[in-house]
């Protein structure tokens, strides 16, 4: 394999010292990727009129991998958040978030590991809305056969390629009958192409006290676009917060390694954020890329940094900065 072309997007508010940091890391840790800068969100907004310039889409279909800091949903009233019209104009129908503990890392469990895979540009976050009269808004949940099947087949193949043993389908297809029922249906049908794998299928809230109760019983799990935000967030909250649990997003052709935090503007420019929110998405990249050693070896030089608990970002109860709990990072690359 040649040597790639990343598209990076530094993003908004903490974005541009996370992703420092990050770059940073990788470099250090002998990373062999060529990185494509480009501007992306509020920005990018002043610079170029709109969140998403084609320049940022163009890079990414011709590099087919990109690595994105949080791009505020904020960048103007009544505007679409940015994340959501990139993963729509580049067909990011596949959301997948690895849920594992990290070395170091202090959770309420161990030794979690499943898998959610949402789907990632239909359902309520379709943006279809619209005021039917003063005092009464409308908010469409689009749901199509296609996006159904293509989801549902995406968790079954990933369930087969990665060694998985079941595949949870999470719905509300008690009370949205149509919508969702449609869901369950094409998962059932998909399920049948795959004797392997087993499947079964609960109802969202039950699912969220499954997942509280006992995570171990999960595998994969394949669900919508509303469900899977909201799940993806409690699963997080298992293994110690978003800072250890990825975003990758999936087309036919590109896929997209993001930090999934919410927007905190007022940490902005103070250096304190925590690097590992975007340099865990960029592990599952360099894995991606077919850099397994160097994953590994930054993966273990941070829970070395983790476990010492001494320059680590006030979020893990530490006092170092971004830069300093980065260049420790770097540091423990060479420890044995």
């Amino acid at each position: 394999m040649g040597r790639p072309t990343v598209t990076v997007i530094p993003g908004d508010g903490v974005g541009p010292e996370v992703t420092d940091a990050t770059v940073r890391i990788l470099e250090a840790a002998g990373a062999k990727i060529d990185w494509e800068w480009v501007e992306a969100g509020a920005g990018a907004v002043e610079l170029h009129g709109s969140a998403i310039p084609p320049a940022v889409i163009e890079s990414i279909k011709r590099n087919r991998v990109a690595l994105k800091a949080r791009l505020s949903a904020r960048v103007a009233p009544n505007v679409e958040s940015p994340n959501v019209t990139l993963r729509k104009a580049l067909d990011l129908y596949a959301n997948v978030r690895p849920v594992r503990n990290f070395v170091g890392h202090k959770a309420r469990y161990e030794n979690v590991d499943l898998v959610i895979v949402r789907e990632n540009t239909e359902g309520e976050y379709a943006s279809i809305e619209h005021r039917v009269v003063p005092g009464v808004v409308e908010t469409i949940k689009l749901t199509t056969r296609r996006a159904c099947e293509r989801i549902a087949r995406f968790a079954f193949d990933y369930a087969v390629k990665r060694g998985r043993q079941k595949v949870t389908a999470i719905h509300k297809a008690n009370i949205m009958k149509i919508s969702d029922g449609l869901f369950l249906q094409c998962c059932r049908e998909v399920a049948k192409g795959y004797p392997s794998i087993q499947f079964n299928d609960l109802i969202v809230d039950s699912a969220s006290m499954q997942l509280v109760l006992n995570p171990y019983q999960f595998d994969v799990i394949v669900t919508e676009n509303f469900y899977g935000d909201l799940v993806s967030s409690l699963c997080a909250g298992l293994v110690g917060g978003i800072g250890v649990v990825p975003g990758c997003n999936f087309g036919e052709d590109c896929a997209v390694f993001e930090a999934i935090h919410g927007d905190v503007p007022e940490m902005a420019g103070k250096g304190l954020a925590n690097p590992t929110i975007l340099l865990v998405p960029a592990l599952f990249m360099l894995r991606h890329l077919g850099m397994d050693d160097v994953a590994l070896r930054i993966e273990r030089a941070t829970g070395r940094v983790l476990q010492a608990g001494e320059a680590v970002t006030p979020d893990l109860g530490g006092r170092a900065g971004t830069r300093r709990m980065a260049d420790a990072i770097i540091n423990a690359l060479d420890q044995p």
